[in-house]
């Protein structure tokens, strides 16, 4: 056990955020944190931190217990950093302890060579620590943390004050890495990262040697990275095992169960008052009745199944059949500025459409994905051709809903589009996407992102239209509403393009890709699971031809030396043993990595990442492993030289 929580309540202006909540994080736990915006998840984080306090009536309530061997590392989006610092002065202070430690070590080898012996005992004390903590190798840890999330060589230098709030964050993240604190805590970790970044973090907290606990709504994540999700409803949490589909099934089976359980018990009830309404006051059967009651007023009553936010009714609709041929784009450019200003991100994009395609569009922010939708429906300038087939009816999600008239109210901003629906007809169209009570008359420049995207989908149900063409679409939404505009997607027998970093929504929804990247673009005729899984065949490979080059270099420098000429037997007989122990360290780390790859394929099981014994067992001798790997290659380097 690293951390304990028991009867945890909190309070802002009345409402109670956090109900008795009680949560018990191990030592090789990973635990994805979720509900709506709002329901007290960054608040949990803070308590445990220590940076919140919670409310206690009694002395049972609000009981925090950390183990003594606890460390906690939190995520504070773009917190924590030296903006005066380099890079590689900010990464290096984690390891501040044992740069110190190995100075000293060196002040103590010049007393020794001085004669002078009385540290010899410290000499062994801190040899042994730097030794146990890896010290002497936390320059390759930095690089590899920081390439990972990243950064590159040409970033080592660069002052941490002169990066964007994005690439600070994920500074953050890597300093976090780096010191390995045994919880480690994270809120919205992937919000700034692209697809390689992330799927590189996955891998690298899959194996990682504390306990997680994440908030985040990339389900794809929840998915990859947790063994067990907790839910945060009304106050009240809940914890499912296994990862985010796991809670999911989990999740509806639950609801079902207690759906079931409250209509029965109802039922019971309903009875139990008839009889006792009947006979309670007939001589008769009075008494009957009062012990009735008794067992009525005894009974512990089932609580009404209540998930609001899961009850959005979205269904996308239209009346006009498109043509088979949907759209053409022919050799089209994605421009930005004008004059000498202008600049082309990507040039002689071409691609067809055809009816009931759903075509996602990936890339890193800043590539022109938006401005993509916009040149296709004629809205921007460009080259080429935009060609749309007769019986089109297009409708359009705009991500930051500029479309919308913040002055306006909702139901003002619905009467506007369409003035011949009552209030009632506008109130029963704005609850189907859960925009009920007050919010409705709350003007758009006032209400949530998340609220502006359902008045939005409200509207695109009122369009009808046979192309769905959608600009980030669950950006602003919860876990639920995803939920729900995934299923409205899937559904839909229209033709759907859309941009989106929803690793999840891709998965269910896209049976093609279009990927902007590096002033070009990539035409991927499959789904978005393949193209993951064709992105890692791409960078293994890239990986093998970076070791292969390395190999080659080492077995070039290892043949000029073999020409040199010995002049004794010993020699040779050396220079071979040396080649061959080579040769064996260069199997073994092909051994040791194949075994790597295995058990990394198994921990993305379901019987593996669902029992916590056997995921830590697995994690740990990938650590192993990996360790052994390091210590070969430090071998044949040795060798080598």
């Amino acid at each position: 056990m690293l951390v304990s929580l028991t009867n945890i309540n909190k309070f802002y202006n009345g409402n109670k955020v956090l109900d008795n909540v009680s949560l018990t994080i191990d030592e090789s736990d990973r635990i994805g944190l979720v509900g709506v915006n709002g329901c007290g998840k960054s608040t949990l984080l803070k308590i445990i931190t220590g940076s919140v306090e919670p409310d206690r009536f009694t002395e049972r309530d609000g009981v925090i217990s950390y183990a003594a061997k606890t460390s906690v590392g939190y995520l504070e989006q773009m917190g924590g950093l030296n903006s005066e610092n380099t890079v590689i002065e900010e990464m290096r202070e984690v390891f501040e302890p044992v740069h110190r430690a190995i100075d000293r070590l060196r002040e103590i080898e010049l007393e020794i060579e001085m004669g002078d012996n009385s540290s010899a005992d410290e000499y062994q004390r801190l040899s042994s620590w730097i030794e146990a903590n890896d010290g002497y190798n936390t320059d390759v840890k930095i690089r590899m943390v920081l390439n990972g999330m990243g950064f590159g060589e040409d970033s080592l230098e660069r002052t941490v004050s002169g990066f964007s709030g994005g690439e600070k964050t994920r500074l953050s993240i890597a300093r976090l890495l780096l010191e390995e604190p045994n919880l480690l805590i994270l809120d919205e970790p992937t919000n700034h990262l692209d697809f390689k970044t992330i799927m590189w973090l996955e891998d690298y907290l899959r194996s990682y040697r504390g306990a997680i606990l994440v908030v985040s709504h990339d389900r794809y994540f929840l998915e990859r990275v947790c063994t067990s999700i907790c839910e945060i409803e009304r106050g009240v949490l809940k914890r499912y095992r296994g990862n985010y589909s796991a809670y999911v099934r989990q999740r509806e089976e639950n609801d079902a169960r207690q759906e079931k359980e409250y209509e029965l018990q109802q039922k019971q009830i309903a009875k139990m008052e008839d009889y006792v309404a009947r006979n309670i006051v007939r001589a008769t059967t009075s008494k009957r009745a009062q012990s009735r009651q008794k067992a009525l007023d005894k009974i512990e009553r089932i609580e009404k199944p209540f998930h609001e936010t899961r009850t959005a009714k979205i269904r996308f609709t239209y009346a006009v059949e498109p043509p088979i041929d949907v759209l053409k784009v022919k050799n089209v450019d994605i421009s930005v500025g004008s004059g000498d200003s202008a600049k082309t991100l990507v040039d002689g994009i071409s691609f067809d459409v055809r009816r009931g395609d759903k075509i996602g569009i990936i890339g890193d922010n800043g590539i022109g994905k938006s401005t993509l939708l916009k040149i296709i429906q004629e809205q921007l300038p460009h080259k080429g051709v935009v060609r749309w087939n007769s019986n089109v009816k297009i409708s359009y999600f705009e991500q930051e809903s500029t479309n919308l008239n913040k002055s306006l109210t909702v139901m003002e901003e619905l009467h506007s589009r369409y003035p011949s629906m009552s209030d009632l007809e506008v109130r029963s169209l704005l609850a189907q996407v859960r925009l009920v009570g007050e919010n409705v008359f709350k003007k758009i420049g006032v209400i949530s992102g998340g609220e502006r995207a359902k008045v939005c989908f409200a509207i695109m149900m009122q369009e009808h239209g046979n192309v769905l063409i959608l600009d980030e679409p669950t950006n602003h939404l919860d876990l639920a509403s995803k939920e729900t505009i995934e299923d409205a997607l899937a559904e839909y027998t229209g033709t759907v393009i859309f941009v989106s970093h929803d690793r999840y929504l891709l998965s269910k929804i896209a049976d093609r890709l279009i990927e902007l990247k590096d002033g070009t673009y990539r035409l991927h005729e499959y789904g978005f699971d393949k193209y993951l899984d064709v992105l890692r065949e791409e960078q293994a490979a890239e990986k093998r031809a970076a070791d292969a080059e390395k190999l080659a270099k080492a077995a070039e420098a290892a043949k000029s030396k073999s020409n040199k000429v010995y002049r004794t037997k010993q020699q040779r007989s050396a220079e071979a043993a040396r080649k061959n122990e080579m040769k064996r360290l260069e199997n073994e780390i092909d051994e040791l990595q194949a075994q790597i790859d295995a058990l990394t394929e198994e921990i993305s099981s379901e019987a593996v990442y669902s029992d916590y014994e056997l995921m830590n067992e697995k994690c740990t001798e990938i650590e192993r492993l990996k360790n052994k790997i390091d210590e070969d290659f430090e071998l044949l380097v040795e060798l080598d030289s």
